[in-house]
């Protein structure tokens, strides 16, 4: 089973809201055993925003919205069926409430679960809120107490805005990972991202290689030294190959830089953390050779670097950067910044 197939639709009417959301919960006693909060969430889908998951008439998932404050609506509860987890579904039921929300002209989603490290049903949860986008906005013991202490996640939805911070707070990180591993479809979406940028002359010089199997990466780890990227759950390897696009111009170097700087963001965006790792493996040891024969690459591909994706145990280094006019001006060369603040 998949996502295809199963139609995302919006319910409006109250009993049979309420009806999706018991069938639905009650078949999910691992999230949702505490009665009263279950009951709670069962009585007031009957009044929240509500979108529905079906396959072949039958609902298999649901995802209710709520409003806290003017400029904010909170995921309130979603559920899916065991026989339907880690099919696209969710993906796909928060993609149809952003897109409301968006259109509501909501300017903050959030979302609350129980804090990372607590149990592993909610950690899966946790990992699924941070590959939509949302971030660590604080934690509250006192919601539910110290033995759930509540993490409240949060997602700006001016995507224009969004996207500039995104570029501007985008920071290298060399520091350890969590285990959490990778879900493929996150790879997949930093893949894409790659893919998706410009080429000179469309002649597509990238091709890209995901590593989430442990194995492998243990044999690419071996191969790194001094060491780098060592407790990353999953890496992508970045091959280029030299095409010429007109006479003897080759914009092969362009053409991945375009490319990673896509995953780099990509995956800030999905809430993991990576870096840009070229020269330490491309240096004369030519470590990007061994790779490449661990992966059997064929000649005609050169492996130029690799970025290690998983959620990061702490915070990237903020760089120190020059002035905004020292290296940017309008109009000239050190001109028209006078008054710039």
């Amino acid at each position: 089973m998949s996502a295809e197939g199963v139609t995302i639709r919006s319910i409006s009417d109250p009993g049979q809201k309420e009806r999706i959301a018991r069938e639905i919960l009650e078949a999910l006693p691992d999230w949702f055993e505490n009665v009263e909060a279950r009951e709670g969430y069962i009585r007031d889908s009957r009044e929240w925003v509500f979108f529905a998951a079906e396959d072949g008439g039958k609902a298999v998932g649901f995802l209710c919205l709520k409003e806290t404050g003017k400029p904010t609506v909170e995921l309130a509860v979603m559920g899916i069926r065991m026989a339907y987890h880690r099919k696209g579904i969710g993906s796909a039921l928060f993609a149809a409430a952003k897109a409301y929300a968006v259109s509501a002209g909501y300017e903050f989603l959030q979302v609350k679960t129980v804090r990372m490290g607590m149990y592993e049903d909610y950690d899966r949860t946790n990992r699924f809120y941070l590959s939509l986008g949302f971030r660590e906005l604080e934690v509250i013991p006192e919601v539910w107490g110290e033995e759930n202490p509540c993490q409240i996640y949060v997602m700006h939805l001016r995507d224009a805005v969004s996207l500039t911070d995104l570029i501007l707070k985008r920071r290298s990180y060399r520091g350890k990972f969590r285990p959490d591993p990778v879900p493929r479809e996150d790879l997949q979406k930093i893949l894409e991202a790659g893919l998706a940028a410009p080429s000179g002359c469309n002649k597509q010089t990238v091709s890209l290689i995901a590593v989430d199997d442990p194995a492998v990466l243990g044999q690419i780890r071996s191969a790194i030294d001094p060491p780098a990227a060592e407790t990353a759950p999953a890496m992508v390897c970045v091959l280029s190959q030299r095409i010429c696009a007109y006479r003897d111009r080759c914009f092969a170097t362009q053409d991945y830089a375009a490319a990673i700087e896509n995953m780099l963001l990509a995956a800030e965006a999905l809430g993991y953390r990576s870096c840009w790792y070229e020269g330490h493996i491309t240096d004369t040891d030519r470590i990007c050779d061994r790779i490449a024969e661990i992966l059997d690459v064929p000649e005609g591909y050169d492996l130029v670097c690799i970025l290690p994706v998983g959620i990061g145990e702490g915070e990237p280094g903020v760089p120190k950067k020059k002035p905004f006019e020292e290296r940017a001006w309008f109009n000239g060369f050190r001109k028209g910044t006078e008054g710039w603040e």
